[in-house]
């Protein structure tokens, strides 16, 4: 009972209240420093370490003196000063201790931090009790002193353990405990037998009185120290909570502040996303949401599933950061949630577009050369696979006539029906323009008719677009792997073969690829080649074929006339290779060549002879060309009036305007413009009046059935008297026969060449005017004649 004698019958109970209020006020403060201490960032520890040791110092040191104050032994008393502040030292030297240790992450460091503030707490307390002075002896229990050690050790100690893991309301409860056992402990151990009566009032001491100023000081400095630390707490949480809540709310992602795995604060964002009012999120479990939370990467973007409150889950790509030190168990966890269903649709349909057509919907070229790679990759398999190559027929037409939009419009249909009447196993796409292709299994060859007569149907039905009813046809080529090729890019060239063969049939629009398709293509692009080899190497040479007048059978000029004579000996016809010529571009190089040595040559000549140099319809068309004549002219120094160039009516109509605009730039130059093969052309007439030719030449074929009925003879007769009336000059082409010479001399025709004047020869010399002259007295052609 001594312990509750000397708190009730030898102290102030209105002092040891105030003692006790001030123990209570301190420890708050201490606690709330400690967690602030706790999470302080590197560069402030030592700052909140050190108003914590202030704080936690005065309110034991405190404490410890009000109760001294308020203990009546019965006998004058009075403290030492020096020792006195000692104890103030210790009390705040060994509090920075016990909270740095105590703030540590190690393990059991909160236990050891406590201990050394009980032992804080009993190092203070005993050095000022040696300085009290008075004037009696003092008799101490050791049974109530090691009491009181070990009371302040285990409060302590178990004070700063419920501090890391429970709320503030135990560990500063067991803090007052610790300092108030303590104290009265140690009061209750010691006996004061005094040796001389108390004299005077207690109160009026001097001494007791700058005491008593002292520790109000210092209880003003502690709770001064105290308040200034909750406000600065206070103040730098609400400008983080501040920034944090412009920063979560200003992002478009949501946004989810979390301790402990429960939720501090949220934006609208997320609240959004979870499907909740934003009030309900605060304090609830973050693993309500999201699932996994702890294995997600700080510092990296993890794809999840964010459950909503309807049960549904929704793609989301979340972030984690921590705020704070990285061994903090108390770190505040940042997740930036991101909503995926748009982008993740964004890339759905982007892999559509890469995989599909982006106006039909059909599946692209990627798509069929995958689809058709993995039907053709087992040789072993039991069926074949039939590769349909497919063309629209006429849709250029729909295109001229209706406008672009509807020949989309007509695609979008055509695509329709086809993808409606394919079977499970069957695969059509769309490889660009008017061209599709189909795959589907087969046993037999003409299995896939089954498929053409599907998709013919699907594309002949007529579709109305704006009130016009327009249909297509269907060209078809189809081959069958393995049958035709084994590599999926062979096949498709087989493929595209027979539908270029169907669309140029007139009698079916469905081909089956046949092996001489393929050599024909081999041929014209070995050809080309060849071409392109001859031009490098000089393999081309000219012949010149005589022109005469019918009337007196002087030489008017000399055709130029292209011939290819490869290295062996084999003669390439100008038939079979200026078409292909044509088509590839090579024309243009061989043109060129061709005028310019043509030129180069008759400039030489020693009688200055017309020469005619035929012009292709692609070298029309070139907008150089005039450039390219003039060009000639002054390097081989021949002159305007002896080059002759000679044109075809189809190249006049294919762009009649562009034709006669370059054509009146060369007229500007001196040079004489013929239509060559006139009468096969389709417009003749409105050709001539179109353009003042300088020349008509008439076509060779009238010439060799001129025997063969009254027709030609009539049409011969005509053009005559057209040249005759529009005032140009008319050659005619292909005279073999005298018979023919005559009729033609009869009917009045300006000029001839053909094989009766002689054959094509690589000079142009003398003895051949002297042959044509003794053509007109019934001599016999050149070449017999030599």
């Amino acid at each position: 009972m001594r312990f509750f004698t000397c708190l009730t019958d030898d102290h102030n109970l209105w002092l040891v209240g105030l003692a006790a209020g001030l123990c209570l006020v301190g420890s708050i403060i201490t606690f709330r420093l400690y967690r602030r201490l706790r999470a302080a960032e590197k560069g402030t520890r030592l700052a909140w370490a050190f108003m914590g040791a202030v704080a936690t110092g005065a309110t034991i040191w405190c404490t410890h003196f009000v109760a001294m104050i308020a203990y009546e032994p019965g006998t004058n008393i009075s403290y030492e000063p020096v020792l006195t502040g000692v104890s103030l030292g210790v009390a705040i030297a060994g509090s920075a201790l016990a909270l740095w240790v105590a703030s540590r992450t190690v393990r059991f460091s909160a236990e050891i931090g406590g201990v050394l503030f009980g032992l804080t707490v009993v190092a203070m307390h005993y050095t000022g009790m040696a300085a009290f002075a008075t004037d009696a002896v003092i008799h101490w229990s050791t049974a109530y002193v090691a009491a009181s050690v070990v009371g302040a050790v285990l409060f302590g100690g178990f004070a700063f353990n419920r501090a890391r893991r429970a709320g503030q309301v135990l560990p500063v409860a067991l803090m007052v405990l610790g300092i108030v056992a303590l104290h009265f402990t140690g009061m209750a151990a010691m006996t004061v037998i005094p040796l001389a009566p108390m004299s005077g009032d207690l109160a009026a001491d001097p001494a007791n009185v700058i005491m008593a100023f002292a520790v109000s000081a210092v209880g003003l400095m502690m709770l001064g120290t105290g308040v200034a630390s909750h406000a600065l707490d206070m103040q730098s949480r609400l400008q983080a909570k501040a920034r944090l809540d412009h920063l979560i709310e200003g992002s478009v992602d949501g946004m989810v502040v979390a301790q402990d795995g429960l939720i501090l604060a949220a934006n609208a964002a997320f609240a959004d996303l979870a499907g909740v009012a934003h009030d309900a999120l605060v304090g609830e479990p973050l693993s309500r949401w999201l699932s996994h939370t702890a294995d997600l990467t700080i510092g990296g973007l993890t794809q999840s599933k964010l459950a909503e409150a309807g049960g549904a889950e929704i793609p989301v790509e979340i972030a984690v950061r921590r705020d704070g030190g990285h061994a903090v168990e108390t770190d505040l966890m940042i997740y930036a949630v991101r909503d995926l269903r748009m982008r993740l649709a964004q890339e759905r349909r982007i892999a559509h577009l890469a995989r599909n057509d982006g106006l039909t919907g059909l599946p692209n070229r990627s798509s069929f050369l995958e689809w058709l790679t993995r039907q053709t990759s087992d040789l072993n398999a039991p069926t074949k696979v039939a590769l349909l190559a497919m063309d629209l027929d006429r849709f250029k037409e729909v295109n001229d006539v209706h406008g672009h939009a509807a020949g989309d419009q007509l695609l979008i249909q055509i695509a329709e029906r086809m993808r409606a009447c394919l079977r499970h196993d069957e695969f059509v796409a769309r490889l660009g323009g008017d061209e599709f292709v189909a795959v589907m299994p087969i046993r037999h060859r003409d299995d896939a008719l089954d498929l053409v007569a599907r998709l013919r149907d699907a594309v002949t039905e007529p579709v109305i677009l704006d009130h016009a009813e327009v249909a297509c046809g269907l060209s078809t080529g189809i081959a069958i792997w393995p049958d035709d090729a084994h590599d999926p890019s062979a096949l498709i060239n087989d493929a595209d073969l027979a539908m270029y063969r169907a669309k140029a049939s007139l009698g079916t629009d469905v081909c089956f690829y046949e092996e001489e398709m393929d050599e024909a293509v081999r041929t014209r692009r070995r050809m080309a080649q060849q071409m392109r080899e001859a031009l490098d190497q000089g393999q081309f040479s000219l012949n010149w074929q005589l022109q005469a007048a019918v009337d007196t059978g002087d030489i008017t000029g000399y055709e130029v006339l292209l011939r290819w004579i490869q290295p062996d000996g084999t003669f390439i016809s100008p038939a079979d290779f200026i078409p292909l010529a044509e088509e590839n571009g090579l024309i243009l190089p061989i043109g060129e060549w061709v005028l310019r040595t043509a030129c180069a040559e008759a400039a030489k000549w020693a009688e200055p002879h017309k020469i005619a140099v035929n012009l292709s319809p692609v070298q029309l068309g070139h907008v150089d060309l005039p450039r390219l004549v003039h060009q000639v002219l002054v390097e081989t120094g021949l002159s305007p009036s002896r080059l002759e160039l000679e044109i075809t009516e189809t190249a006049m109509i294919t762009d009649m305007e562009r034709t006669t605009h370059v054509l009146r730039q060369l007229k500007l130059l001196g040079v004489s413009i013929a239509m060559d093969d006139f009468g096969t052309g389709y417009s003749s007439l409105s050709t001539l009046r179109a353009f003042p030719f300088d020349k008509i030449k008439l076509d060779r074929s009238f010439m060799s059935e001129l025997d063969g009925g009254p027709q030609s003879a009539a049409i011969i007769r005509a053009v005559l008297a057209l040249g005759e009336s529009l005032e140009i000059p008319v050659l005619a082409e292909g005279v073999e026969t005298l018979e023919q010479l005559t009729f033609l001399r009869d009917q009045g025709c300006d000029e001839v060449q053909g094989y009766l004047l002689g054959r094509p020869q690589k000079t142009a010399e003398g003895h051949i005017q002297q042959a044509a002259r003794v053509l007109w007295d019934g001599a016999p052609p050149l070449e017999d004649a030599a």
